[in-house]
């Protein structure tokens, strides 16, 4: 079985990440969404109800699964029997970031290959950090995360 790992702090998912998760299950068996425990700065949601929220967004994914996690990446992906992590990248600053980490990540786990998948152009200026900015100063983000994460979001904020 080719198992997958994408990592990340989703905090909180948008559309961008679950667009990812379903063109990487086409490409593996199995995709590990990996929510890494307390790397965010200025949180909007707490590790557990990050895990929920995209458990919930992705439920109607029998090939995905949704695990939090700590420690290094690559230690977890071994541990899980994975073959690649898999990572968005929406600009040239994604990629110079995204490279050093794919080195040092083959140094570590050579046997664990890192894949990119360039982001779908309807999402390439939404990122968790901005859909927290523009929800903390009042804007709706239907349209830009699942229906689940806009609930909980204006809940969070208090506009509900």
């Amino acid at each position: 079985m080719r198992i997958a790992v994408y990592p990340g702090g989703f905090d909180p998912v948008t559309n961008g990440h679950l667009d990812l998760v379903t063109r990487t299950a086409r490409l593996f068996d199995k995709v590990i969404v990996a929510v890494v425990k307390g790397r965010g700065k200025d949180p909007m949601f707490d590790w557990e109800e990050r895990i929920e929220l995209f458990k919930t967004a992705v439920a109607d994914m029998p090939s995905v699964e949704v695990q939090g996690f700590s420690g290094l990446t690559v230690d977890y992906a071994r541990a899980q029997g994975a073959i690649a992590l898999v990572r968005g990248i929406r600009a040239v600053s994604d990629f110079e970031a995204e490279f050093s980490m794919a080195l040092m990540n083959r140094r570590m786990a050579p046997e664990i290959e890192s894949v990119y998948l360039m982001t779908n152009k309807d999402f390439l200026y939404v990122s968790a950090s901005r859909i927290r900015e523009v929800s903390r100063l009042g804007y709706d983000v239907a349209g830009l995360v699942p229906a689940n994460v806009r609930t909980a979001i204006r809940q969070k904020l208090g506009l509900d």
